[in-house]
């Protein structure tokens, strides 16, 4: 048994601040356990009734006949922790603290929290919240929450699990989903997370029986590696996980941190790992939803190809449109195919979507040898059908409803979708038969395309290598030249570049490497040497060497008089090819991720940037490469010769291994340009940063 179970299925419950006023938290939260067809114990805690709602009350937990599987705390803030010294005493492994007026407060609250983390580790306990919803399993009729919305709707039972962090949020999803006819197995609400998170509740439905898909939500995130576990193991046993995170701008992010209490996160960075990890990332809780509801009941399509026909040509061209913004493919039938169903049909027209007019209508005895006929047309992963109007007419509903589930048997790996006004009981029967029904074209396509790219995604998730920690490592300056000595020690390529301290060893190298050349000051203390006129190009000869040496010291004393300045760094001038910057982030929730995009300018133009979790293989090297839109420069881009896409994938992978060997010494590493070329790459500038430390460039 998991260790979170109990939290769903307890057999018995106490209810601390339990009150007979139903229209008070506690009382509500009782109300629920008790009226809603809860057949455990119940152990009412009340410090001065002996009678809450009918039934026998206690003053502590201290004083019940035995320890009930799980407790619902709904105190003032300041009689939480004692209150959950007692649950200790008595054995109480698992807490929900609903009451709020802790870390989300500030303050003394971020105080009074972590009193509750200390209680919790000391005595080996787990709790949900502070500031938490609590939860439900309607399948076992367990409420254990104060959500009003019990008050007017109940979730039904099904087999969608969801984990959220606020509590609003959470009680929204059990509507809608409700509304969208979507059973619920098991959901939670985690508040400010101070021990379980919406992972560790990822976790516990990854293995729950009751649960095919999984529905998350987020608002910050403490353990990214926690996370990383427990969406690999839902990939790992084929539960589709459907995830928001809110807080994807700069005013959402600040928003959620005092919501909850937490950090937001980056949101490039928390993206990336959904999509490594097998999620798929909804921008909205009707997407969610929907997503959520297709999986559900049907099977997850095995190809990016849609097969659309439509009674109306409009509403066919508007999926056909979706379908493509969506990332799906919309491939033309054969001509065999078409024949067949225009033999069917005359007045049908389209490669696909099939238009088959209004016609159609009457003649709905042809609808099943047309959409069979489809099924060998193309490579298609679903098949989406626009019925107008026929899901409200009951007496001409039989044919359709029998083509469609023949369909269904006749491709069971694939799906396929209804779209169109309905009556209820026509939905139930087709749901029942593994038919989605929506009456909106447009959620149906993008439910479609959420279904067909959580298969691709769980088919992709793997977790990245581990690499051991190397010997701590120790620039000895924080300069350009130090930055490339430790790159080009862990196989990033660099040119044969040289620091130079005086005009004259400067233009020795220049001569000994071949003109024209680069020149760089150096200087720990000038990170942008941009900003002071600091680099020169193309340098011709030994002499305008040395009168270039003289001129970069001159810009940087001038521009930064209290800089220390190393010298110049002098290198080969090189052209061509494709600029390419490579980075490495030490996010402070999930660690090292690798950046990869254009570079140059072009970075900051178009921020054309991918991440991806450290250390990296060649394959998720390559992987990154290609989720960048200008990644196409690197191949034989109109007629121009293709780039050492090998190099650049050499060089992602050594820096991604110094990023995690390094882990504990290095904040984050750039290079840019890194400039690919047909034969070779090369780092032509380069930025170190060392945790705790100013960057060296």
């Amino acid at each position: 048994m998991h260790a979170l179970d109990k939290m769903f299925r307890p057999r018995s419950v106490a209810v601390i601040g339990a009150s007979g006023d139903p229209e008070k938290l506690g009382g509500r939260a009782l109300w629920h356990i008790k009226e809603l067809g809860f057949q455990g114990k119940i152990y009412p805690i009340n410090v001065t009734a002996r009678e809450v709602q009918g039934l026998p009350a206690y003053p502590s937990v201290l004083d019940l006949p035995e320890t009930p599987d799980m407790a619902l705390m709904v105190l003032p803030a300041k009689l939480v922790a004692k209150s959950l010294e007692e649950c200790a005493q008595k054995g109480i492994k698992l807490v929900q603290v609903l009451s709020s007026g802790f870390a989300e407060e500030g303050g003394e609250g971020v105080a009074m929290q972590a009193k509750l983390v200390e209680i919790v580790k000391r005595h080996g306990m787990r709790i949900t919240g502070p500031n938490a919803l609590g939860s439900i399993s309607p399948p076992d009729q367990f409420f254990g929450t104060f959500s009003s919305l019990l008050a007017t709707a109940r979730p039904g039972p099904g087999t969608v699990g969801v984990a959220t962090q606020s509590g609003a949020y959470g009680s929204h999803i059990y509507a809608v989903a409700g509304f969208r006819g979507v059973g619920i197995s098991r959901a939670i609400a985690t508040g400010n997370e101070a021990d379980i998170d919406v992972a560790a509740c990822i976790d516990y439905l990854a293995e729950d029986p009751g649960t095919t898909v999984i529905c998350a939500s987020l608002e910050g995130c403490k353990d990214g590696a926690g996370l990383r576990r427990a969406l690999l193991k839902a990939a790992a046993a084929k539960k589709p996980v459907i995830i928001m995170k809110v807080g994807s701008t700069e005013e959402g992010a600040a928003a959620a941190a005092t919501h909850t209490g937490s950090l937001a996160g980056e949101d490039r960075i928390i993206d990336t790992v959904f999509r490594e990890c097998g999620a798929i990332r909804a921008q909205s809780i009707e997407e969610m939803i929907d997503i959520a509801y297709v999986c559900s009941i049907a099977p997850l399509p095995p190809s990016r190809g849609v097969g659309i026909l439509s009674v109306s040509g409009g509403l066919g061209v508007l999926m056909a449109d979706g379908g493509i913004h969506a990332g799906l493919k919309v491939p033309a039938m054969s001509d065999q195919v078409l024949a067949q169903i225009r033999e069917m049909q005359p007045t049908a027209g389209g490669h696909n979507p099939i238009d088959t007019t209004a016609q159609l209508n009457g003649r709905m005895h042809i609808f099943e040898t047309i959409s069979q006929a489809m099924m060998g047309g193309a490579d298609l992963g679903s098949f989406v059908f626009y019925l107008a109007h026929l899901g409200r007419n009951i007496e001409r509903f039989p044919p359709l409803e029998k083509a469609l589930t023949e369909l269904r048997k006749a491709a069971p790996d694939r799906l396929v979708v209804a779209v169109m006004t309905h009556i209820d009981e026509i939905r139930v029967k087709l749901e029942a038969a593994g038919i989605p029904v929506f009456e909106d074209p447009s959620r149906a396509i993008r439910a479609i395309a959420g279904a067909t790219f959580v298969r691709e995604l769980q088919a992709a998730a793997v977790a990245a290598p581990v690499l051991a920690k190397g010997a701590p490592i120790a620039l000895a300056s924080k300069n350009e030249a130090a930055a490339k000595e430790l790159l080009a020690k862990s196989g990033v390529p660099v040119l044969p570049e040289k620091a130079c301290a005086t005009s004259a060893e400067a233009a020795t190298a220049a001569t000994a490497m071949g003109f024209p050349v680069v020149m760089k000051i150096l200087s720990d203390d000038i990170p942008h040497k941009t900003e002071v006129g600091g680099v020169l190009l193309n340098v011709a000869d030994a002499a305008a060497v040395a009168a270039g040496f003289a001129e970069l010291i001159r810009r940087a004393t001038e521009k930064k008089p209290q800089a220390k300045l190393d010298g110049v760094l002098v290198a080969p001038m090189v052209s061509g090819g494709v600029e390419t910057i490579i980075g490495v982030q030490r996010d402070p929730v999930f660690g090292p991720m690798v950046m990869f995009g254009l570079g140059g300018i072009s970075v900051e133009l178009f921020n054309d940037v991918a991440f991806a979790t450290a250390p990296l293989t060649p394959e998720r090297a390559e992987k990154l490469i290609a989720s960048v839109k200008g990644a196409k420069l690197l191949d034989s881009f109109r007629g121009r010769p293709p780039m050492d896409k090998a190099a650049l994938v050499k060089a992602l992978v050594a820096v991604s291994e110094l990023a995690v060997t390094q882990e504990d010494v290095i904040e984050s590493v750039e290079i840019n340009p890194f400039l690919v070329r047909q034969e070779g790459a090369y780092a032509l500038d380069a930025l170190v940063a060392l945790r705790g430390e100013a960057a060296s460039h």
